[in-house]
């Protein structure tokens, strides 16, 4: 039973570590596509269709076993669609000016915009006089440091790739600054609405603890949303809505499946388990794996600055986990203290207390 539970337990670490490689993998991919002429508007609009067309049996099934719905939790599937809308414009937008490297850099900013939203709405609790909280904080600052040293120190190479360099880095070397920095803040407020989302997201499952079905209506609700900002956007351009065997292809059904259906079922999941600073603390994690991609598929090299960076942020983040299970080890503890603590204020009571 103990080894069962403790890989039960660790099945959201696993999965949130998944789904940071899918997330790279999607910038990555998409970059390509928006390289190649495609609209990010228009990427967005059919990734997400295809996702809702792909959750649509799994809402038809369990219609008669899940929770009734009102019209209050359609309003609030509604606002996520608009939130998570919102956040997928800036992101896309953002990689386009810039890079899949600089958007899983600015990721790590998730964290502590997360973590004050959280403590700001009372769904999380920092106690800075315990060591779980101290160790909390300064794995957060650590994460986000090392994030900074892969993003501005390069270093010398340690590590040659043999494949050649792809158009990327060209790419990244001869983008006009303006619109790299463009790029960069678009990706930086994208963190805040991202936050915001996961503050509202763990609201929700926690009123309705149906994930897939808010999955399948957020991803519904965002997909009719953006199809009215591209038709508002690309309606001088209708050849932005015809797909090319290829790239583009491949985009949609890798965005659709890992990140509408996969990425969202496992965040939704992980909040409704864990909370909403654990599912964001996994985002410095995402810059070690966009290094590795880089030199894996893109063939660049591996410099000293993204060694330094990435033991940094493994640091940090491992920090953060130890301080999370310090936590859940300490809440039994006291409540054990409170109860023997009432039954000495309270002698008169049975002894068959102590077995509830």
């Amino acid at each position: 039973m103990a080894l069962e539970s403790r890989i039960w337990g660790s099945v959201p670490f696993a999965a949130m570590v998944l789904v940071e490689c899918a997330e790279i993998g999607v910038s990555t991919i998409s970059k390509a596509a928006m390289s190649r002429g495609m609209s990010h508007f228009v990427f967005i609009v059919y990734y997400n269709a295809l996702g809702t067309v792909l959750l649509f049996p799994y809402f038809i099934f369990q219609r008669n076993k899940r929770a009734p719905l009102n019209c209050k939790l359609i309003c609030r599937f509604f606002l996520l669609g608009l939130i998570g809308s919102s956040g997928k414009i800036l992101f896309f937008t953002g990689v386009k000016y810039s890079s899949p490297t600089l958007s899983a850099a600015l990721a790590n900013l998730t964290p502590i915009f997360t973590f004050l939203l959280a403590v700001a709405f009372r769904m999380e609790k920092l106690d800075l006089s315990q060591p779980s909280g101290q160790a909390k904080s300064l794995g957060t600052i650590i994460s986000v440091c090392g994030a900074l040293v892969v993003t501005f120190y390069k270093g010398p190479a340690v590590l040659m790739a043999s494949l050649p360099h792809s158009g990327f880095k060209n790419q990244h070397i001869h983008s006009e600054h303006s619109a790299w920095v463009f790029g960069g803040l678009l990706l930086a407020i994208q963190c805040i609405v991202s936050s915001s989302w996961n503050i509202a997201q763990a609201a929700t499952v926690k009123d309705y603890p149906e994930e897939m079905t808010i999955v399948f209506f957020y991803t519904l609700f965002l997909t009719i949303q953006c199809s009215v900002i591209s038709l508002f956007v690309e309606w001088k351009n209708p050849s932005a809505w015809k797909l090319e065997l290829g790239i583009e292809m491949v985009a949609i059904l890798y965005a659709a499946i890992f990140v509408s259906v996969f990425r969202i079922g496992v965040h939704v999941w992980c909040l409704h388990k864990k909370g909403p600073v654990y599912v964001a603390m996994f985002k410095p994690l995402g810059i070690a794996i966009a290094v590795a991609m880089v030199v894996i598929f893109l063939g660049d090299a591996l410099y000293l600055g993204s060694v330094i960076g990435s033991v940094v942020i493994a640091f940090g983040f491992y920090t953060v986990i130890w301080a999370q299970i310090k936590e859940k080890k300490t809440v039994p503890d006291n409540e054990v203290q409170r109860l023997e603590s009432s039954i000495q204020r309270a002698p008169l009571l049975p002894t068959d207390v102590t077995e509830v």
